[in-house]
């Protein structure tokens, strides 16, 4: 069988409870509403550089566990306690620039909500913006990412176009609660 070309044809291949069909068909693409959502996707996102996708989606609520459900708050305010309890939690990714990225970005993030009332208005009003702009500014604003994070961020999270090809069930879904201004 030949290799898929996108990650619709691939999930097509899997089966319904297959953590990445149940990703595909119920998270990738879709908007996301809540600052501390967005922030968790970015935290999941920066952990699979260099590991694979599967890694991540197995490990995905032990991250929810160990970053306190995303709450941008808390994380923000980790010690070295937290810090040091993260990198000892086997259930997520222990590496130490990834944790030491998480808690920075939620300050960034914390920063652009007093500044632009959210996460999500920041990344809201910033839209439309072509892949190399948005790699820019997020290099400058977080740690730890880079262009294929940062796309994969985008795109996961309903800001770049191309989560799901146009014969994929699940791409009128997303078209019809997407604001108009993002393209699928």
């Amino acid at each position: 069988m030949p290799k898929p070309n996108t990650y619709c044809e691939f999930v097509a291949t899997v089966e319904d409870d297959n953590v990445h069909r149940v990703y595909h068909d119920t998270q990738y693409g879709f908007p996301i509403e809540s600052d501390n959502e967005l922030f968790g996707r970015l935290v999941l996102e920066i952990n699979q550089a260099g590991l694979n996708w599967t890694t991540i989606l197995k490990k995905q609520e032990n991250f929810r566990i160990a970053y306190q459900q995303f709450d941008i708050q808390k994380v923000a305010s980790y010690t070295e306690k937290e810090r040091e309890r993260l990198l000892s939690d086997s259930g997520i990714i222990r590496n130490k620039l990834k944790v030491n990225a998480a808690i920075y970005n939620a300050g960034q993030i914390i920063k652009l909500q007093q500044e632009y009332g959210s996460f999500k208005n920041w990344l809201e009003i910033n839209c439309p913006m072509e892949l190399d702009d948005w790699v820019k500014l997020f290099t400058q604003k977080f740690k730890f990412t880079g262009k294929e994070i940062t796309n994969e961020f985008l795109m996961s999270s309903g800001y770049l176009k191309g989560a799901h090809e146009k014969g994929c069930a699940i791409y009128d879904q997303i078209i019809h609660s997407k604001p108009k201004w993002i393209d699928v």
